[in-house]
Parts: C-alpha cells; structure tokens; sequence
C-alpha cells in the first residue's frame, strides 16, 4: 500500500510526459518521500549487447559537484605504500588482513583500490567483489600505483558505472539537497562519459532511455534529445 506521500509524490509526475533534464531536475526535488537527504539516481538504457566484451560499457567519471556521499575507500597494497594512501584519506589500508575478512564476507566499503602488484591475490575474491561491483579494475582507476590519486578521486565526487545484463546504467549522481543546477550539470557529466564510450559495434539507437529518481520516489522519463548536443 503506498503512503500518502508516495501517492502525493506520484501525483505530481505526469505519466504521459517526457521531461527535460533541466525539469526533470527541478521536479525530483519536490518528490521526496522519505525524511532523509534521499540519493538522486539516474537509469539509462543503451542499446547495446553487454554480452559481447566491446560493448560492456564501464567507466568512470569524477562529478562537478560531487555524490553528496563521502564514500568508505579500501586501499589493497604492499607496505610501501600503506602511508601514502592513508595520507590521502583512506578510510581502509592493508592487504591480507583484508583479503580474509572479505572472503569471511566483510564488504562494508564504496570502492576498492588495489596496486597491480596485488591483484594475483585478490583475484579469488571476485565471486564477493564482483557482484558487488566492488572488483578494482584498471577501467575504471582503481588498479593503480598511484592509490593517493585514486583515494583523492574518489572522495572528490569520483563515481565508476557499468551496463547491467539488461543494458541499463544506474548510478547515484547527487542528493536531492542539491540545487537543481547541480543535479542537472552532475547528470550531463554522467551522460555524456557514457555517450563518449559508445562502441562503434553497436547498431541502432545508443541512448534508448533515460529517467532519473530519487530514494523510493517515482521516477521521471526525461527526453534523451534534451541531453545530446
């Protein structure tokens, strides 16, 4: 049974309209049914085959305005550069002290950054890590030697994203604290990285579909011409 603010909150979203992006962002913030600063998030249908490897699409993209979020980081290296990422903020550092809490089921991290040189050790945590979308991967900046870097990226508004089975992208861009502008200018960010990755393999329409809801709000159709130059 929905709540009287979800049905007020539906009542406000014409069902038969597509919404710009620019209204879209503006309307989202009226939708809020919950009590806390609810995560905007953006879904995107591609048209692509994420079966075939090149058009898998993955990424990342560091956010003008940030998640809103200040995300947990775990640093997976050696020793000589334990300091360097704890310097940098890192809210987690070690190696197999971590590996065995994960594989007893441990994950309470945003994301993982690991040096090249560990990454034989952690590959047997891919069955955790993967459906999790927590696996450190050189796509999207989180193998690397440089892991202050990383840490720094990921806690200024850095955010990584993948096509799901069904070839849609879901990523959280925002709060709906945020003014409008910066909802609006965090989702062209995201959009338009994604649109940059467009596999010359696939056929037919790239942006299929595209809505934006926040935290158990309907969600708002927003008209892809509205955010491709």
């Amino acid at each position: 049974m929905a709540t009287k603010q979800r049905k007020a909150a539906d009542a406000k979203v014409d069902k038969n309209k597509i919404y710009s992006l620019k209204e879209a962002s503006t309307l989202v913030k009226d939708l809020n049914c919950t009590k806390f600063d609810s995560s905007v998030d953006l879904h995107i249908r591609l048209g692509v085959d994420p079966k075939k490897a090149d058009q898998a699409i993955r990424g990342s993209v560091t956010l003008p305005h940030g998640t809103g979020k200040t995300k947990r980081v775990l640093v997976l290296c050696t020793p000589d550069k334990e300091a360097a990422a704890k310097e940098a903020g890192a809210d987690f550092v070690g190696l197999d002290e971590f590996i065995q809490k994960i594989e007893a089921g441990w994950t309470d991290v945003d994301v993982i950054v690991a040096t090249p040189s560990v990454m034989p050790k952690i590959g047997k945590l891919g069955k955790i890590l993967g459906p999790r979308n927590l696996m450190p991967n050189p796509k999207t900046g989180t193998v690397t030697n440089d892991v202050a870097a990383a840490v720094n990226e990921v806690k200024g508004g850095k955010i990584t994203f993948k096509v799901d089975k069904a070839g849609i992208i879901h990523a959280s861009i925002g709060r709906v604290s945020f003014a409008s502008d910066k909802i609006e200018q965090n989702s062209l960010e995201l959009i338009n990285a994604i649109i940059k990755l467009k596999p010359a393999t696939a056929k037919g329409v790239y942006l299929r579909g595209l809505s934006m809801a926040s935290t158990m709000s309907p969600g708002i159709a927003i008209d892809t011409k509205s955010v491709q130059n």
